[in-house]
């Protein structure tokens, strides 16, 4: 209804642009004389070019659009160079571009529409370039251009809009975090599990004289044929570390900086060689066993641009209806921006078996720790979990002097 509407108005125009055309003309041809034809002659270009211009088909127009970089972290800027080509030279005067963005993409922006206007004139091909200063985090789409021209009065104007989709996915951003494991500190005293090693049977470093109970695998079968002396081979020890992540996805206005910290920490641990696992309770749960290497850093990130602070319970309850079963050997990791009572109480049940359990609460830089807060990290103490409280600016002392609070 509303295109019909706006072809019926186009075409009423275009019928009084030629009723000023006639009239003026009549009046020329009947009062005779300069005055009367120097106004037709006056008129006459100007009602030429808009009925021209009403005959010209926008339908003509090729665009493109370039994105300058294939993979973005939030923060950073976006640069995007858009193309028109013409068929016909016709002369426009001007040329309103409006590139149709989800409005998630400004988050970081001072303006959330990117609109421009540009002159081209007779020219067949138009090129324009643009810059997004800080591109936020998520899953954006770039829908198609909207394009605008009109006469030098005003009285036409023309639209069109050109299906150019672009899909852009914005990984969150992440800084460099020197990784530490997490001791296991019982209540009962200072005593440490030990730490399970395990061999890496492909990666001999040395040989020793044979032991009871080595295996017969282990023999080092060229050494015993020149010394006649059975020798063992040594492999390289490769320590057992598994993380389980469990991130908060309640609504809350640090949750860009927590997810910006889940991606620290995730890429620490990948980097250092341990594996891990993350657990994103929300709207809909996130579970990612426990594994390593390139692949499980991907797609965890995946997973964390995506991610939305859309939980309607507490990540307590959500643990609890999710009913999720970790492994005991596990250091767990709990990211928040606010711990609650049902948060500390539910994973209490699981430190009386997994003493590896850290708070990690989230604030912004230079953000003091609220009266509540200070009462759940007591009372969080109090049930033996240790808890660091970790500042925007300080991502980087994360798992220094992690202690039991």
């Amino acid at each position: 209804m509303k295109h019909q509407f706006l072809l019926l108005k186009a075409i009423g125009k275009f019928f009084v642009v030629l009723a000023f055309m006639v009239i003026t003309f009549s009046y020329a041809m009947f009062q005779g004389g300069f005055v009367s034809w120097f106004l037709f002659y006056s008129f006459l270009p100007f009602a030429g070019y808009s009925l021209l211009l009403f005959l010209y088909p926008l339908s003509s127009l090729d665009v493109t659009r370039e994105l300058k970089t294939k993979a973005w972290k939030a923060g950073e800027p976006l640069t995007v160079v858009v193309t028109i080509r013409r068929r016909f030279p016709f002369p426009l005067f001007y040329l309103l571009i409006e590139d149709v963005v989800t409005p998630s993409m400004f988050k970081h922006s001072p303006s959330d529409v990117v609109k421009t206007v540009i002159y081209p004139m007779f020219k067949r091909k138009i090129q324009l370039e643009y810059t997004i200063p800080s591109i936020a985090r998520g899953e954006h789409v770039f829908a198609g251009m909207r394009i605008q021209t009109g006469d030098i009065f005003g009285l036409f104007s023309k639209e069109r809009f050109v299906p150019v989709t672009d899909e852009v996915l914005v990984y969150p951003s992440f800084v460099e975090i020197p990784y530490r494991p997490v001791e296991n500190k019982y209540d009962q005293g200072a005593a440490k599990t030990e730490n399970k090693f395990q061999k890496d049977t492909t990666m001999v470093t040395g040989v020793r004289d044979y032991q009871g109970g080595d295996r017969f695998s282990w023999i080092h079968w060229k050494s015993f044929a020149r010394t006649n002396e059975l020798k063992t081979k040594e492999f390289e020890e490769k320590q057992s570390h598994d993380v389980l992540v469990l991130l908060d996805r309640s609504p809350s206005e640090q949750f860009e900086e927590l997810v910006s910290f889940t991606a620290s920490i995730i890429r620490a641990i990948v980097k250092k060689g341990a594996q891990v696992g993350l657990l994103s309770l929300g709207k809909v749960a996130f579970l990612s066993g426990i594994r390593e290497g390139q692949d499980q850093l991907n797609s965890l990130f995946y997973h964390l641009a995506k991610v939305e602070g859309d939980s309607i319970h507490s990540f307590g309850k959500a643990l609890e209806k999710e009913g999720v079963v970790y492994q005991q050997s596990a250091t767990i990791l709990f990211l928040t921006t606010r711990i609650g009572r049902g948060d500390v109480d539910a994973l209490y049940k699981y430190a009386k078996h997994n003493p590896s359990i850290v708070i990690f609460l989230v604030k912004k830089r230079s953000q003091s720790l609220s009266t509540a807060d200070k009462n759940m990290l007591a009372f969080a103490s109090s049930r033996g979990i240790r808890v660091k409280v970790v500042h925007e600016d300080g991502f980087e002392q994360a798992f220094l002097e992690v202690k039991r609070a």
